[in-house]
């Protein structure tokens, strides 16, 4: 049995990234090559050495939405709020704190244009909420809302779109594909000046990225669904790349659980959009995904299983163990990996 403790590492939490680093590609990077059994330490801008025309990369083009909000019942109790997936019009799953205030039936009024009713408790301790508004909703959510950043970064963000990847057009997330925030546009460039492709697909990160590993079996654990969606144009680029017998890099684990869901035995996708709850471990057999940029995850989390069963668990967390000593930023606004 795989156990979550079994992708546990030790990690001082100074190490913990709270600003962004500037400009975006100046991050550093771990390199680790498996065919060689081989680390190298480099700077993000240093991708461009390792890639050319035999490479297509694959990025969720997701946009994160000013998710968190803050609001008071009409008894003058504060309650701040995480917009987690739209359900129609007015509803959305949330999350909530503190939970004991938001009974089913209670009223919330954030301003003048924006109230709304807890209507529902949802799977994992969420809410379902039923928004009244004035005017259109989207507008008002950019002026009441706030960046969700993680709960382990302390430190207010200076400039909202140092959350945002610079290729994002789907609104939809309420957490960043984080992998994706040290491209640069100039980066992007030069990477396609050498032959290397692009594709996008969209997934919205939503509560499978807040919620932990809860149970002790890793196979018990239920992901979240994340809506994903890829169309025909950029589907067609990647079965192209495929055929073509060029490698799949995967920006995120976002891009790889997405690719992952929607290939066939052979690693060819077709245009489709739906949801998916796919949570990838050791071992696992990846179809479409031949190399890895990403950043260092959480212990325990989805996200370090995902990588695990990229490289293996051991090796895993040898080079986490690596990575601490050599002092990497760590999670969102860290230090980036490419695993080759």
């Amino acid at each position: 049995m795989l156990k979550s403790s079994d992708f546990y590492y030790d990690l001082p939490e100074e190490l913990i990234a709270q600003t962004p680093a500037e400009p975006r590609d100046s991050s550093r990077m771990l390199v680790y090559h498996r065919d060689e059994d081989k680390v190298e330490h480099r700077i993000f801008h240093d991708i461009v050495d390792y890639f050319d025309d035999n490479y297509l990369f694959v990025v969720n083009n997701t946009k994160v939405y000013p998710a968190r909000i803050y609001a008071k019942s009409v008894t003058g109790g504060k309650m701040e709020i995480l917009l987690l997936k739209r359900l129609n019009l007015t509803d959305w799953e949330v999350l909530v704190k503190p939970g004991k205030r938001a009974k089913t039936g209670a009223s919330f009024v954030v301003n003048d244009e924006l109230s709304f009713t807890v209507k529902d408790i949802a799977e994992g301790g969420g809410r379902i909420i039923s928004f009244k508004f004035d005017g259109v909703f989207e507008d008002i959510l950019s002026k009441v809302g706030e960046m969700p950043l993680p709960p382990y970064i302390k430190e207010k963000l200076k400039d909202q779109s140092r959350y945002q990847t610079v290729y994002c057009k789907e609104e939809g997330s309420a957490a960043a594909p984080t992998a994706g925030l040290h491209f640069t546009r100039e980066l992007i460039q030069r990477l396609k000046d050498k032959g290397v492709g692009f594709a996008e697909v969209q997934l919205n990160v939503g509560l499978g990225t807040f919620r932990p590993v809860k149970v002790e079996n890793v196979e018990e654990h239920e992901m979240h669904t994340e809506y994903y969606k890829i169309d025909e144009y950029n589907a067609r680029l990647i079965n192209d790349a495929k055929a073509a017998g060029k490698k799949i890099v995967a920006v995120g684990t976002t891009a790889v659980r997405t690719l992952e869901t929607v290939a066939d035995e052979n690693g060819f996708v077709k245009a489709c959009s739906g949801d998916t709850s796919i949570v990838i471990y050791p071992p696992y057999k990846f179809k479409c995904v031949d190399k890895l940029v990403t950043n260092f995850h959480l212990p325990e989390s989805t996200l370090i299983m995902l990588v695990s069963a990229f490289l293996g668990r051991e090796k895993t967390l040898e080079l986490y163990e690596l990575a601490v000593k050599e002092r990497y930023r760590f999670f969102s606004f860290g230090d980036a990996c490419l695993f080759l």
